[in-house]
Formats: C-alpha cells, structure tokens, sequence
C-alpha cells in the first residue's frame, strides 16, 4: 500500500514538474521569437550627413552626402541625397570682387539647410576643395589665392554646420579621390562573403576601375597598374582599403582640362595671322570676338607668350569652318607625344604605365558625349564616335542653334572642340586602341550618386573607409529570422511531443515492447 501511495506521489511530482518545464519552455520560445523579431528588425532610420563643395575651374557644385549611423564602416552605404549647382563662375573668378561670395553661394548653402534635420545642423560636416582653376592661381598669386580661400571660409562658417574648412586640393588627390569614388560606388573594394564567413564567395575577386577624370583646367588618369614596379615614384599612391593594399598610378595634367586646352589651340593657331583665326573646331558661320588679354593673360598659355607683345591687335575673331579632322590636327599638336624619358609614356614626357583594367570616364568626358548621344556600351562606340564627331562638326551653326536653343552658346558652339579633343586625349594621349576602347564607360551616375572626386573626398576626410576589413554579419536580416523561427517551432514541437507522451505514456510503453 505504501509502495503504490509512494508512486502516486511521485508521477504526481513528475507530472507538475514536466507541466511547469513544458510551459517554461513554450513562454521561453515565444519570447526568443519575440526578442529575435524585435532585436534584428530594421531600427528607425539614423542618419548622418555630410557636405562638399566641388570649387572647379569654372563653376562650383555642392553635394549633399546621406548613411546610416551605425553602418558608418560598410561599403555602399553612403548616398547622394542633393546636389546644387551654384550660379555663375568658379570662385578663383572672385579675385577681385571678394565681397560677392557671400551672395554666390547663398543660394546652395540655403537648399542643405532645408534638406538636412535642423537637429543635425551642428554635427554635419562641411568640406571644400578647390581644384586646378584655384591651383593655376596660387602659381600666379598665391595671396589672391589665399583671400579667395578665406572669404569662402568666412562666408560658410556662417551657417550652422560643422564646417572642416576649405583648401585647394592637389591633382595627385583629385585623381585618387575620384578613384576611390568610382570603386566605392561600384563595391569593388570589399569581398562578398558566403554564409557564416567560412570562405569568400565564387567570383570574389575584383578588380578594381580606372578612373579618367575631365575638368575645366585640368584632367586626371589613375588606375592600378599590372605592374607593381613604378618608373616614377610621383605618380604613385598607396592605399590600404578594406584589407587590401593598393598601388596606384595617379597623374594630373594641369592646363588639359578642356577650357584651358582650348585657350591654348587658340594661342597657338593665332600665331601667324592678323587676328582671325579660322577655326575648324567650330562649327561654319560661328563667329566669336575676344580680347587678347584673354588669352595671353591665361597662365595656361605662357609657352605661347613670346609672340603676344609683337601681335598688332587688342581683338581676337574665330570665324567657324568645321572639320573635325582639321581640328583633330590642330589639337594633337597639344600633345606632344615624340618625346619619352620611361618605357612608356602618356603626353609631354610624362611616364604612364599599360592601361589595366575597365575604366570609368566621368565629369566633363561624360557630360559631352552624353550631349552627343555616345555614352552607349556598343562594341562599335569608337568607331560611332568618329562619324558622329564629322557629322556633328560639319553642321552649320544657324542649324545647330535651331535643334537645341535650350543649350547655352557657350556650351553649344564647343562640343565640337570638346568631342574632338576627348577622342584625341584618350586615343593619342593615354593611348588607348580600338579594341580597349570598349573597356572605357562613360558615367554620370552610379546608384543615384555623381561620380567624382567628392564623395572619396568625404570618405578619406571621415575615415569611413577603414583600412582593415570590417566585420560583417554572416547572415542577412531575413535568413536569420526564418532560421529563428525554424528552431523555435522544432522546440516547440519537441516538448509538445514530450508532454503529450507524458500524459499518455501507454503508447510510449507499447512502442518500447
């Protein structure tokens, strides 16, 4: 008798202590499931901000940069939120009129503070770098150069931002920053990992992009040459991004950029003449009057300045004839190419290793073949470029100005010099061919972001690009969710199961005989 009340107590015993286990463990589950869902869901948006001015040879642009807070050292998260051209000339214009800086870039600075939260004002950071046209002027007047500079700092610390100060950049760092931007964008600095971080994926290997920069007065090529031994030390950087090292070929050609380059044909082509220059990189019944101290006063044209004071005239007139394999004579006659100190060379004796790789070709090499219809990925865009170049030169101006009145003069009366002398640099001065031209792709935009030296400019000057690989979760938001889920339902099921043997142990007893 005693034994049986003694079992009784004890299945009782087991019973509640089986209950109470099973309904621990189901509230455990639903509360992981809980936690899971709620730790690992998206959290509200935290962003930071960032702002750069983009002060070129002649006009200047503002950026507005946008990333998630607690992803500041991941790759491609950084975004373009605005962009604000600011109105008239490039700032080295300002010289001598330093008091309407302010009003220059009322306009922009205005647009970033409605844009950005006004509770972010005071921690965004605000950078500006002056390129080639500010680089031309400090060789002419290096303290012209510096008031232009402290009458633009002045002007922005006004505003309620954190503002990192404003300073001309190099043409060594405008050509890496672009770099750096092209390949950010594009993700090719960071591996793309399997599941759990065991290996890297198939096809992890990237090579990086060229990065073929056109400004106003100056023009940039770098890439990462197969080669690592340099025949010229000042053409090469080092980079350590993302665990990786990278050595980078870099060179800027300082009064290459297209205006500057223009200035010169014309400095060149109006030696001999009695002030007109007939001109085939303009289109025929185009004509256009400027002062000669236009031209000899352009630091770029100092080679030509020998003939300046023997020349009769205070006026300059460009009378279009439109050829473009006359300009295209004219132009290479820039770009001296019989002369090379290294093993290879680009123009002017300047050392460039074999081209490597894809390269992105943006700023002003984009936006005029974007105007000639020739950003297109053909095989046959080379050959496409060259008719469309005669075809488009050849046009008279009287035609041209009724198919695109909407284009400014300016702009419209040079895509002819602009489309020839691209052709030229890139085939005559970089040397590419035929065949590698299809490695050249032409951007404006990657993911809704300009591409340029800025946004590399914001992320060198940010160190949000690490130099070690930053560890990574090794499952997505959604695969970590259904893998919680899975479990807790197998859990679930397990003490389920196990209750319900409990309750009706016969079956469990049958099974085992």
């Amino acid at each position: 008798m005693e034994d049986r009340r003694e079992s009784e107590v004890k299945i009782f015993c087991s019973k509640n202590i089986l209950g109470i286990l099973g309904f621990s463990s189901v509230i455990a589950v639903v509360a992981l499931l809980a936690l899971g869902l709620t730790q690992n869901k998206p959290l509200p948006e935290n962003v930071k901000f960032g702002i750069v001015l983009d002060a070129g040879s002649s006009h200047t642009n503002l950026y507005i940069y946008k990333w998630p807070a607690e992803k500041e050292n991941d790759t491609g998260v950084v975004t373009q939120i605005e962009e604000c051209k600011v109105k008239g000339p490039g700032i080295s214009e300002f010289a001598q009129k330093l008091s309407e800086i302010d009003i220059y870039l009322t306009a922009c600075m205005e647009r970033a503070r409605k844009v950005i939260p006004t509770s972010q004002h005071t921690e965004t950071p605000v950078y500006l770098g002056a390129t080639a046209g500010m680089r031309l002027l400090r060789m002419e007047n290096e303290q012209l150069a510096d008031k232009i500079l402290a009458a633009v700092a002045n002007s922005i610390s006004s505003y309620p931002f954190d503002f990192q100060g404003a300073r001309i950049i190099t043409g060594q760092e405008e050509g890496a920053y672009g770099w750096i931007t092209i390949n950010y964008l594009l993700g090719r600095f960071t591996q793309k990992l399997s599941w759990f971080n065991l290996k890297p994926s198939e096809g992890d290997t990237q090579e990086t992009y060229g990065a073929l920069d056109l400004g106003g007065a100056s023009t940039q090529i770098t890439f990462v040459p197969r080669n690592e031994t340099t025949e010229s030390s000042n053409n090469t950087l080092r980079f350590r991004l993302y665990g990786k090292n990278y050595d980078v070929y870099t060179h800027s050609f300082l009064c290459y950029g297209k205006d500057q380059a223009l200035l010169q044909k014309l400095s060149k082509d109006l030696q001999g003449t009695n002030g007109t220059i007939r001109d085939p990189c303009f289109h025929s019944g185009y004509r256009r009057k400027m002062n000669m101290s236009d031209l000899y006063e352009a630091p770029c044209t100092r080679r030509f300045e020998a003939t300046f004071p023997f020349l009769p005239f205070a006026e300059v007139e460009i009378r279009g004839t439109g050829n473009y394999r006359q300009c295209r004579r004219s132009i290479l006659q820039l770009l001296n190419t019989s002369y090379c100190p290294y093993s290879s060379c680009s123009f002017n004796g300047i050392f460039l290793p074999p081209l490597q790789g894809n390269f992105g070709a943006f700023s002003a090499f984009y936006y005029v073949m974007e105007f000639l219809n020739l950003t297109s990925e053909e095989q046959s865009a080379h050959k496409k470029m060259i008719n469309t170049l005669e075809k488009f030169c050849s046009r008279p101006w009287e035609e041209l100005q009724m198919y695109f009145g909407e284009v400014k003069e300016k702009y419209l009366s040079e895509y002819c010099f602009s489309g020839t002398y691209i052709l030229a640099l890139l085939l005559n001065g970089y040397h590419f061919t035929a065949e590698s031209w299809k490695n050249i792709h032409f951007m404006g935009k990657v993911r809704s972001t300009s591409v340029g030296w800025t946004l590399g400019y914001m992320l060198n000057l940010t160190n949000m690009i690490p130099s070690e690989e930053p560890l990574s979760t090794p499952l997505s938001h959604s695969t970590y969710v259904f893998l919680m889920v899975l479990f807790s339902l197998m859990l679930v099921i397990v003490v389920i199961i196990g209750i319900f043997i409990f309750h009706k142990p016969s079956y469990f007893w049958k099974d085992m005989v």
